[in-house]
């Protein structure tokens, strides 16, 4: 059994440390975590890339700050996610200080937890092997999505929640209190008892 209360996050000094090699080479063995809409899925490590801001003509920060950049300007220690050909994800981990813009890309993981979630979310004829193995994979695998880009991967973001608003189930004696729609619930959740929209 994976016991969660084992693990910590990083603290914000590991991530803003001057080399991005260093940091790419650390984070391999430390574990990416996932909570989506209550599900939770994780990780370790096993592949990553290292992206320097001022002479890499590899990075995306190489020409300069831009609106797909901007994330990679602000302080280590926060998530870079952006959409690669209009298709994959991919999870970066910025790194260094305020205005540098280093990153590392993580390119892979061994799964840990939440295997079944992560083959749904994949497909369940993909092998074990393959199932978050590469960028773009692992990101699906996860559950990463743009929402996630400029995370504070150090606080405790609170779970963003896409919550319906409905009628009441049950009280259509009470006239037109019963129309009031005061029952919320989680969008597409698996345990919400009845998934009913206002008419």
């Amino acid at each position: 059994m994976f016991d969660l209360s084992s693990y910590e996050k990083l603290p914000q000094s590991f991530y803003n440390h001057s080399d991005v090699v260093h940091v790419a080479k650390e984070l391999l063995g430390k574990y990416v975590f996932t909570n989506i809409d209550g599900i939770i899925t994780a990780g370790k490590i096993v592949e990553t890339e290292a992206y320097c801001g001022r002479n890499d003509r590899a990075c995306h920060a190489h020409a300069g700050r831009t609106e797909r950049t901007r994330v990679m300007f602000e302080k280590g220690g926060v998530a870079y996610v952006y959409l690669c050909y209009g298709i994959h994800h991919l999870f970066n981990v910025v790194s260094n200080e305020e205005g540098l813009a280093d990153a590392v890309l993580i390119r892979a993981v061994e799964p840990v937890l939440g295997m079944e979630t992560m083959h749904i979310r994949r497909g369940s004829k993909v092998p074990f092997s393959k199932l978050t193995a590469g960028p773009g994979t692992l990101s699906k695998a996860l559950g990463i999505q743009k929402k996630h880009n400029a995370l504070d991967l150090c606080g405790d973001t609170p779970e963003e929640l896409e919550i319906e608003a409905t009628t009441r189930v049950g009280v259509g004696y009470a006239g037109e209190d019963a129309l009031l729609p005061w029952r919320f619930y989680i969008r597409d959740h698996p345990f919400v008892s009845v998934k009913k929209r206002n008419p």
